[in-house]
């Protein structure tokens, strides 16, 4: 068996991936026997939201690294396709904003206007390249006031590539990627069988091993939720796999992109019981579960309450540390955010750009349990829990 990656040093790691020239990880293996610590379960969920792309460019193998280094529970990435049809971890259509596509001049025809989610947009496209294509772009900050020392060093990542930065892990990791913009994908990239985006996407998660309900013995090996704002997505996966899904909801203002609802539809009570049978969780925009006005905190909805209610977790994004994205109620404390959505709205998991800072937060008010045995009951009796719900 190969080593772990993950017991190299994350500086090497970084030099290892500029100098060399091959693909920064082999493909991994589908099977393997090692026993490795188990996620966490007893509290809300640290979700490294593109890694840890508040120190280290968004989607790379190296902001992913990072995230486990500091303690992610889960990576969570979005997944686009290629011209011809390979899946990549990126999160725009357009490569305009982090990426280093303006200054090369080799593509500058490429540069096309799409509708996309109701609007126009113009740049350049993830769907007008290819893989090959993608591979020689290199990847920047998507914020100029973040550190800008990594700008340029790492490329685009396949889907294939993201999965083994995970289970190359020395411990267990979970994986948390976005069917995203599937109504666009599907529009303007073909696959020869005549599968869908969707369809493509759950192959690659099957073909690694992904799969079981939320909790059970295989989804802990290997844990996993499935992410889109597009409902029927996960309404046409769960008919593919039966591993937890999630539903996004963006602001109050913007509508599905495939069943064109509006927030206020999606939210409803009628709503959330009937996506209920497709999935175990909603991702809020968290301005939408607590609104602001003038950079202050308003009312709390009853969201989360009716979401739980329904048997929903929630899972709100996204959480920064900057002064920039801080409401003055938490007096620039990032901790303070922390504990008001876990202790005051009482959330189940947390997408990051500073996964560190969660995980340091979380060992400080709720560390692990000293009683490994104890640890173990309590994952048990979710597994009973979550079996007879699935009856």
């Amino acid at each position: 068996m190969r080593p772990s990656l993950c017991h190299v040093p994350f500086l090497l790691l970084l030099l290892l991936h500029v100098v060399i020239a091959r693909p920064f990880f082999p493909l991994p293996s589908k099977t393997s026997n090692e026993e490795k610590k188990p996620i966490q379960t007893f509290r809300p969920y640290n979700i490294a939201h593109r890694g840890s792309n508040g120190e280290i460019p968004e989607e790379t193998s190296a902001a992913y690294l990072r995230a486990i280094e500091e303690g992610a529970d889960f990576i969570e990435t979005d997944i686009l396709a290629s011209k011809d049809g390979a899946l990549i971890c990126f999160h725009d259509v357009t490569l305009d904003d982090t990426t280093d596509i303006s200054g090369r001049k080799e593509f500058a025809n490429r540069r096309r206007t799409y509708e996309v989610e109701w609007a126009n947009v113009t740049g350049w496209f993830v769907v007008d390249f290819t893989l090959e294509e993608l591979k020689t772009l290199k990847v920047k900050q998507r914020y100029s006031f973040r550190d800008q020392q990594y700008n340029g060093k790492f490329s685009i990542i396949t889907f294939e590539e993201f999965i083994s930065v995970a289970l190359d892990a020395s411990r267990t990791v979970g994986i948390y990627p976005e069917i995203k913009d599937p109504v666009f994908i599907n529009k303007h990239v073909k696959w020869a069988d005549g599968k869908k985006f969707e369809d493509k996407f759950v192959d690659t998660l099957l073909k690694y091993g992904y799969r079981g309900q939320y909790m059970s013995e295989n989804w802990l090996k290997q844990p996993l939720f499935i992410q889109s704002f597009a409902p029927s997505s996960l309404v046409h996966v769960s008919n593919l796999t039966d591993s937890p899904k999630i539903f996004l909801i963006d602001d109050t203002t913007v509508r599905t992109q495939d069943t064109n609802q509006s927030y206020w539809e999606i939210t409803s009570d009628d709503y959330l019981a009937y996506i209920s049978n497709y999935v175990v969780g909603l991702g809020p925009w968290k301005d939408t579960i607590v609104p602001v006005a003038k950079n202050y905190l308003l009312e709390p909805t009853d969201l989360v309450a009716r979401a739980h209610a329904h048997n929903l977790q929630v899972h709100p994004y996204t959480y920064r540390n900057e002064n920039q994205f801080l409401h003055f109620d938490f007096h620039q404390d990032p901790y303070a955010e922390f504990d008001f959505w876990i202790n005051t709205m009482g959330v189940d998991g947390l997408f990051t750009d500073f996964a560190g800072s969660v995980h340091k937060y979380q060992e400080l008010k709720s560390p692990h349990p000293k009683d490994a045995t104890a640890n173990s009951l309590l994952v048990k009796i979710a597994q009973l829990i979550a079996a007879y719900e699935g009856h």
